[in-house]
């Protein structure tokens, strides 16, 4: 059985990250969050790393939650819920504070907790069939944990947008709004990537760390112990929820949510 994610770092110190779930549009569950976790930390922890690639197999990115992990969250406590929404949050803290540049491969879906992902990563290139959505509301819930990352990526105007909203965007769209940096042809964008590989690999490694660092002392939007506690709540909070139950539910029985029929 292969692993759902796995981490390889060649001679010139690329760590190559992979998401390794196709059939399954690359979404997360418990174990993959752990593993994520568990591989980030290795590369980081590994002297020959100098740049971080994170990429995946398959069609998309990353399609967010995992059908089976969101049906037993459905179904599980507040406290559970709230363990669970911490991980994802440590996850995201992990990746965010790598101390060596980041740079995300995407393509085709990035819903949810993968936007959280493609937030926390320094670079972003995208195919321009990629498409994004936060679309957590449409379930009776909150793009939570990851919502600290995204506003510090796409902005607190965009933010409130999406958020809210819900709605997919495109790459094209993605990149207007800060979330992307490049978006290119399907057939081009491995080459585009290793060109930027090759780019970032000629320069100072021990520069590339100092500069990254400016950046996240100088931002603004810091995420601390009490900020990223308060977002587990609220994830665990609406889980437990009338209406996250509902919403979970429909979604899973590919039903409609009663504030949809009550709004025809």
């Amino acid at each position: 059985m292969s692993s759902a994610a796995h981490l390889d770092i060649d001679s010139r110190g690329l760590a190559t990250l992979t998401l390794n779930r196709p059939d399954v549009h690359n979404a997360f569950d418990d174990q993959l969050i752990a593993l994520l976790i568990d591989l980030i930390t290795q590369a980081r922890d590994d002297p020959r790393t100098r740049l971080l690639l994170l990429s995946s197999t398959g069609k998309s990115f990353s399609a967010g939650a995992d059908l089976a992990w969101m049906r037993r969250m459905a179904d599980a406590s507040r406290e559970d819920n709230l363990r669970d929404a911490r991980k994802l949050a440590l996850l995201m803290e992990t990746l965010n504070g790598f101390p060596a540049p980041t740079l995300a491969k995407v393509q085709g879906a990035v819903m949810g907790g993968g936007v959280g992902l493609v937030s926390c990563c320094d670079i972003v290139m995208a195919s321009e069939a990629a498409f994004f959505a936060l679309s957590e509301v449409k379930l009776g819930l909150a793009p939570a944990a990851i919502s600290p990352y995204v506003i510090a990526k796409m902005g607190v105007s965009q933010a409130r947008r999406f958020f809210v909203s819900g709605e997919r965007f495109s790459a094209v769209r993605a990149a207007a709004i800060g979330l992307v940096h490049e978006v290119t042809l399907a057939s081009e964008l491995d080459g585009k990537v290793l060109q930027l590989i090759d780019t970032l690999l000629a320069n100072g490694p021990q520069a590339m760390r100092a500069a990254k660092q400016l950046v996240q002392v100088a931002n603004p939007l810091q995420v601390t112990p009490a900020l990223s506690e308060y977002t587990a709540g609220v994830i665990a909070d609406l889980r437990a929820s009338d209406e996250g139950r509902e919403g979970l539910r429909a979604f899973l029985e590919k039903g409609t949510p009663s504030w949809v029929a009550g709004n025809r």
